[in-house]
């Protein structure tokens, strides 16, 4: 199927991510007081969510953060929960390979989750036009930075985030990708041995790895459940 990348498309993409997107900006604002709190600068902070774009792994990297940073803790934890987007890429390979080089790995830059899937959507409609990844992810890339400054302008004077309940947030978002993801008991498995996992690293193992390895033992429970029938029957 051949693809293509048009301004008409990328404006279409953020219109449609627009109503989704108004949920990041909340998301944001927790980053940017949780980091100010953890001793990062408001420029600092802004930078952060502007060039490295991942919020999960930004709240990860922010419970490593202090005077000294491991850093092979902080590269492995931040691969280990961005690993998913090798298969987010490599499922959407047949689609943009018919891309320009440039404009292929450009549009995967503001890759993420929410665009991932809406694109994917496109993409198993039978459309051409790519925009959705490009505009969508412009469009939660603006809404992430918008709730970042809100927290950074707002986030020092709020010396008790427990009392807005802005501790959750990270929770609620994992929570909800969870119950809106593909609906199967089978999708269960991973989640839980992710869970156990990370419980039994926070009483056993050293301070921080509980991120790692219940990222890695999800990732590899997930690999191995065995697909569905017709799944296989769907792949072959």
């Amino acid at each position: 199927m051949s693809a293509q990348l048009d301004l008409a498309g990328i404006v279409s993409g953020l219109k449609r991510m627009a109503p989704l997107s108004l949920f990041v900006i909340v998301f944001g604002l927790a980053f940017g007081v949780a980091a100010l709190q953890r001793g990062l600068s408001g420029l600092e902070t802004l930078l952060m969510s502007a060039l490295v774009f991942a919020g999960a792994s930004q709240f990860a990297a922010l419970e490593l953060w202090g005077p000294q940073i491991p850093l092979i803790a902080l590269i492995a934890t931040t691969f280990a929960i961005n690993a998913r987007h090798l298969l987010m890429g490599a499922a959407l390979y047949p689609w943009l390979r018919h891309l320009p080089t440039r404009q292929r790995y450009a549009s995967l830059t503001v890759l993420s989750d929410a665009n991932w899937a809406m694109a994917a959507a496109d993409y198993q409609r039978g459309e051409t036009n790519v925009g959705m990844l490009v505009g969508g992810g412009l469009a939660i890339w603006l809404a992430w930075m918008i709730g970042t400054l809100m927290g950074v302008v707002f986030g020092s004077g709020i010396t008790d985030p427990e009392r807005y309940g802005l501790d959750v947030i990270m929770g609620c978002f994992l929570l909800a990708m969870l119950v809106g993801g593909k609906r199967d008991l089978s999708m269960l498995v991973p989640w839980s041995v992710a869970a156990l996992s990370a419980l039994a690293a926070m009483a056993w193992l050293p301070e921080n790895s509980h991120v790692i390895v219940g990222a890695l033992a999800g990732g590899v429970a997930g690999l191995l459940v065995p697909d569905k029938p017709h799944e296989q029957e769907a792949s072959a």
